[in-house]
């Protein structure tokens, strides 16, 4: 079963420049709504395994990515297409309407 990437800020531009949707996951250890939604991201990355690029930036170890997007509360979710934001989410929602998202930009 896929899993999602470990997105860093050194590898941050690399894997947002796939030709496939991309679904960053900015989250951190001890905020309790990424706990929610984390599993959701994992399923997803699965799901979508082959068809988009799922991963996660932990915030804490990774403030430059985080600054560079004005992540300020989270869990936020950013859907990258050709290296650009094409739709984002804030807060923990239910595994639909991550999904939904993705579908639009497949």
């Amino acid at each position: 079963m896929a899993k999602a990437i470990e997105i860093t800020d050194a590898n941050f531009e690399e894997i947002i420049a796939s030709e496939k949707p991309v679904l960053v996951d900015f989250w951190a250890e001890w905020c309790g709504p990424c706990k929610m939604i984390g599993p959701v991201v994992e399923e997803l990355a699965g799901d979508y395994d082959g068809k988009a690029v799922i991963g996660k930036v932990d915030v804490d170890a990774n403030p430059s990515v985080a600054a560079k997007f004005g992540i300020r509360s989270i869990p936020t979710l950013l859907f990258f297409k050709g290296g650009e934001i094409v739709d984002k989410q804030v807060g923990a929602v239910p595994k639909g309407v991550l999904a939904q998202k993705l579908d639009a930009q497949l």
